[in-house]
């Protein structure tokens, strides 16, 4: 597997699928799905440099539950899977106590 290694302040994020059935049970057939806006980080850069050149921490980290905008970053794929590289400013916020990990069917 091909290991991608984001640069600056870029994060790699893989999106989760959301349900495909509404709470009435019609299934939704994928043409008519939104893309989902919650991501899990995969991989994060070193951080943007400031004025001074000194490196600014991410606040993000590998396996956070994030929310981003609609038309947020570039997709990519890699070794066949589908990503999103973005700025981490792109980045709406962290979903707290939400396991990154997908649900058990």
């Amino acid at each position: 597997m091909t290991k991608f290694r984001p640069l600056g302040d870029r994060v790699v994020v893989k999106r989760v699928q959301e349900d495909t059935k509404t709470a009435g049970g019609i299934i939704i057939p994928d043409t008519a799905q939104e893309k989902p806006q919650e991501g899990e980080v995969v991989a994060v850069g070193p951080g943007a440099r400031d004025e001074k050149g000194e490196r600014i921490t991410p606040e993000v980290k590998v396996g956070d539950r994030i929310l981003f905008g609609k038309w947020s970053g570039t997709e990519v794929k890699v070794d066949g899977q589908d990503l999103l590289i973005m700025k981490e400013s792109d980045i709406m916020g962290v979903l707290e106590g939400k396991s990154a990990t997908k649900k058990a069917a």
